[in-house]
């Protein structure tokens, strides 16, 4: 038997029969659930109300969280490489520190949402509101084209070999960011190396007779 309880009340949400890795849990009412620190590598939760749940330190590989909604949850640390997070619901989602590696997020609605020093290494975050906190984060090789960018924090952030074609990334926080190799938003190939071309100067008697 596993009691999956509410991570403040401690009442019990859902009981469940023999090893939870046996079930699925797609469209379930679990919002302030605690899995902090459980092995959930796999499992279903597609369609689930996931609001203020702890998922800190889990294992959520591979795991399907499609079109859940899990406004102001918490990942922290938690292992969510190759996992399908595509058209979830997660402003004020907080990510810090996790590993999102080949992760699915595409049509995600994430603003607000908290990356900071997370791993998003060739993730698929396209057609995304990412209108949130990337501060630090590794994201080499991810696929944003399309998403929306506009104010969000990159300081310090590995682009390198990102694709953002169409992104809109207006007002962002770009300091220290490397976008060596990456794809920008109108679709040239990014240079980290090279230098804005400025015009040559002058001496002030090369303006007369012009």
């Amino acid at each position: 038997m596993v009691a999956i309880r509410h991570r403040e009340t401690g009442d019990v949400l859902l009981d469940l029969e023999g090893d939870l890795a046996t079930h699925s849990l797609a469209g379930a009412k679990l919002a302030g659930a605690s899995f902090s620190g459980m092995n959930l590598a796999g499992l279903d939760f597609h369609n689930s109300d996931l609001r203020q749940v702890d998922f800190s330190q889990a294992d959520l590989s591979g795991a399907n969280l499609q079109s859940a909604v899990m406004i102001g949850a918490v990942f922290a640390g938690a292992d969510l490489s190759g996992a399908n997070l595509t058209d979830v619901v997660a402003g004020d989602t907080k990510f810090f520190g996790a590993k999102l590696q080949e992760a699915t997020c595409r049509y995600g609605k994430f603003a607000d949402a908290d990356f900071s020093e997370a791993d998003l290494t060739s993730a698929d975050l396209s057609m995304s509101d990412l209108r949130a906190n990337f501060n630090e984060s590794r994201m080499s090789k991810a696929d944003l084209r399309g998403a929306n960018l506009s104010g969000a924090n990159l300081s310090g952030a590995d682009l390198s070999q990102a694709n953002l074609y169409d992104a809109n990334i207006a007002d962002a926080k770009l300091a220290r960011v490397n976008m060596e190799g990456a794809i920008g938003p109108h679709g040239q190939k990014v240079n980290a190396r090279a230098q804005p071309t400025r015009k040559p100067k002058r001496g002030w008697w090369q303006f007369w007779g012009e």
